[in-house]
């Protein structure tokens, strides 16, 4: 009997490769975006060949996000019960860096798994939480209600949001002390000259093309752009499909018109911010608390603007990405006057954690707003960034 070539010469983990191409995949291009061919040509296989692990895409996007969240629960159960906080954020540390490029598939895109499977990945989460909390609250008990545990993970896995270029040791370094720091906050202290920051409350929609970017906006941030239609938009305007073509020409244009509006937004609340402060530290905190100010008010508008950039097109994505970068850079800039000794890579992780801190620390508040809550992430934020 002759043996079949290319079954000598498949690897014995190619199943493995599979997941880890997938991962990265899902994460720079969106559930939805992504597609089977183009996960095969990462491992250099047809995708055929994928089919016979996987049954569909769902089915391998399921097991990526698993792994991820796997990967996490055995870190955290390897350090020793008892051990400092330092031991445990670095175990979690260590394996979100290594898998940056694939890791960040559940932060946004974990909606579009099923109920069961989202529960079942909640779950293990949860679990890392715990560990992360015993730990933080065994060195500095707070009644803060794990915030400062689910902030101080928001901070490390910021790196698997972003592409900036930096060695390895050093990110985990950088992320571990952010991610310390956070842990030591005490987010319901007064803080000497905090600043109290109101960003423009929501526009009244005037037109009807304002109408309907604003009933669009929320449907895509609980749902998904790629699973919500003209019909549940117009739905929710009180007009037929069809009429929207007189406003938008498609359904793209309009996530591209919701993402214009939050970089708009936000630029316009930043430069507000860094009218009138004193020095690099200031701005910091004005930058800081304008952006948990601006994450609360448009929650909505911020995850569609976050999570579904990847599905536009190029011509309308570029415009958005160069924005992005702007406001980073206003970020990075009075960060490295504030602290000197970063350089620009060191500054940008760090800005990068500030958000991630913002982000996860909101979500962990499920966004109830109130002033109290907003100072509570901004001196989570400022913690992360070194303040």
């Amino acid at each position: 009997m002759t043996a079949d070539p290319a079954a000598a010469t498949r690897p014995r983990n190619r199943k493995q490769l599979i997941v880890e191409a997938a991962g990265r995949v899902f994460s720079e291009r969106g559930y939805h975006m992504a597609s089977m061919e183009k996960i095969a040509a990462g491992v250099g296989i047809t995708a055929a060949a994928l089919y016979r692990h996987f049954p569909n895409k769902y089915a391998l996007f399921a097991e990526c996000a698993d792994l991820m969240a796997d990967r996490l629960v055995a870190a955290v159960d390897e350090v020793p019960s008892g051990a400092p906080s330092a031991e445990v954020l670095t175990a979690v540390t260590r394996v979100t860096v290594a898998h940056r490029a694939s890791g960040g598939v559940y932060r946004w895109e974990a909606r579009y798994l099923n109920h069961e499977d989202r529960g079942q990945l909640r779950a293990k989460f949860r679990h890392v939480i715990e560990r992360v909390d015993e730990a933080v609250q065994r060195e500095r008990p707070l009644p803060d209600g794990r915030l400062r545990a689910v902030a101080a993970l928001g901070a490390i896995g910021s790196i698997t949001m972003h592409h900036t270029s930096i060695a390895q040791r050093r990110a985990e370094e950088l992320l571990v002390e952010s991610a310390l720091r956070v842990a030591t906050v005490d987010p319901a202290a007064p803080r000497p000259g905090a600043r109290t920051v109101e960003v423009v409350a929501h526009p009244v929609p005037r037109t009807r093309r304002a109408e309907i970017l604003a009933a669009a906006i929320p449907l895509f941030a609980r749902d998904g752009f790629a699973s919500v239609t003209n019909g549940h938009i117009a739905e929710a305007v009180g007009l037929a499909p069809s009429a929207l073509y007189r406003h938008y020409s498609g359904k793209v244009d309009i996530l591209a018109a919701a993402c214009l509006q939050a970089a708009g937004l936000l630029a316009r609340e930043v430069d507000q911010s860094l009218l009138e402060v004193s020095g690099p530290h200031d701005a910091i905190g004005a930058l800081a608390a304008t952006y948990v100010a601006y994450s609360f008010e448009y929650t909505a508008l911020n995850s569609v603007a976050e999570a579904e950039l990847v599905g536009l097109p190029a011509d309308l994505r570029r415009p958005l990405v160069l924005a992005q970068r702007e406001h980073i850079a206003v970020w990075e800039q009075q960060l490295r006057l504030a602290r000197p000794e970063l350089d620009p890579r060191q500054a940008r992780v760090l800005v990068h954690a500030g958000f991630g801190v913002a982000v996860e620390a909101g979500r962990g508040l499920r966004w109830q707003d109130g002033p109290d809550r907003r100072d509570a992430v901004t001196a989570l934020v400022m913690g992360a960034l070194g303040f």
